[in-house]
């Protein structure tokens, strides 16, 4: 089964919230966040690696990131680099995936994941992986895999699930509904009920399984890329790809296909995942001292100082005295002090420092 197996790793993002750290030239996916001596992508790289072989595995990201793809990936193949021309959400990048895949294989297994998230224990990730593409290799159904919540997390998408079972499989559950980020209120409400899980943004399915979905939920989509039926893996894709890919519709696979399919499971997942979406977020991975600071840089001392994320250039050190709950980021070109409480901000920062002053800065 293992070489019916196939990986798609999303990696086209910029990931704006973790300015400046982040930035448009060097997106987070590429970068050491947690100062383990391993970029985002070469961890999710290595972790796919377990469950298909290194060459059937795809990355799709922009034009601008083909290079810094096979400068981390020494393993990676060119021609597995998908190159989108133009930013159109997650949908069109899953079904050029798709496509490309159902012209090397049509008994294909897919998990779809991003590149940027992280997962602490790895073997219980393989293993439930590996339990739902057997599934999917029997069934016509989509899978995605939700996290059991440990908190009423406001920055998540919620899965709802019912108690219908797929099969003989006591895991798998039938969704009931997607719900997009929720306000503090409803998150409580769905963890007090026992029914919701965190959207985790990974799938898993048979390839047929899923351009059978575009071909019912999203047929414009569908059309476009099954007119190259026959470029796929031969000299004419990227031209072809490169021809047809601004004109898709720009949409997110969640709410394009998950969202409006009736076949869609969930199995609930305990793996240690995080998005890595926020500088809060990334503080919940890195140990804290005394008073709660979470120092991602080794040469920084705090002086009544509490609850505080810090992150300074190698070479430079940091002296802070009498902080509370702030976030503070140097880079070579920018420097972020923010209240961890008002992080959201950060995207908007972005956008004004865009505006005002260029964008070699972001």
């Amino acid at each position: 089964m293992r070489d019916n197996n196939y990986a798609v790793i999303m990696a086209g993002g910029i990931g704006s919230r973790f300015w400046p750290m982040s930035t448009s030239s060097m997106p987070k996916q590429f970068l050491d966040v947690l100062g383990i001596g391993e970029t985002l992508l070469q961890q999710t790289f290595r972790r796919l690696s377990r469950i298909c072989p290194a060459k059937q595995i795809l990355i799709v990201t922009n034009t601008d990131y083909k290079d810094l793809c096979l400068s981390q990936l020494t393993d990676m193949l060119e021609e597995n680099i998908l190159c989108e021309p133009a930013r159109r959400n997650t949908a069109p990048c899953i079904a050029y995936a798709s496509f490309k895949i159902k012209s090397l294989n049509s008994d294909a297994n897919i998990i779809v994941a991003p590149s940027d998230h992280l997962i602490v224990n790895e073997e219980e990730f393989v293993r439930i992986v590996k339990e739902c593409m057997l599934v999917s290799s029997k069934e016509n159904n989509l899978i995605t895999l939700g996290i059991k919540p440990s908190r009423a997390e406001t920055g998540y998408g919620y899965i709802q699930y019912s108690d219908e079972l797929l099969g003989s499989n006591n895991e798998l559950r039938k969704v009931k509904t997607f719900t997009e980020k929720p306000n503090l209120e409803l998150a409580n409400q769905f963890l007090s009920s026992g029914d919701f899980l965190w959207n985790s943004g990974m799938f898993i399915w048979s390839v047929d399984s899923i351009i059978n979905s575009f071909k019912q939920l999203l047929p414009d989509m569908y059309e476009i890329f099954s007119e190259g039926d026959d470029l796929y893996n031969t000299d004419k894709e990227t031209d072809y790809i490169n021809k047809i890919f601004s004109t898709c519709k720009n949409i997110s696979i969640d709410y394009g296909i998950m969202e409006q399919s009736k076949n869609v499971f969930v199995y609930p997942s305990d793996f240690a995942w995080s998005d890595l979406g926020t500088w809060g977020s990334l503080s919940n991975h890195v140990e804290e001292d005394k008073d709660n600071n979470a120092l991602i840089s080794k040469q920084v001392l705090l002086y009544d100082s509490e609850n505080n994320i810090v992150r300074i250039q190698k070479d430079k050190i940091a002296v802070l005295q009498g902080l509370d709950g702030y976030i503070v980021v140097d880079t070579k070109h920018a420097l972020l002090i923010c209240k961890k409480e008002e992080e959201q901000k950060i995207k908007q920062f972005v956008s004004d420092v865009k505006f005002n002053l260029g964008n070699e800065f972001i």
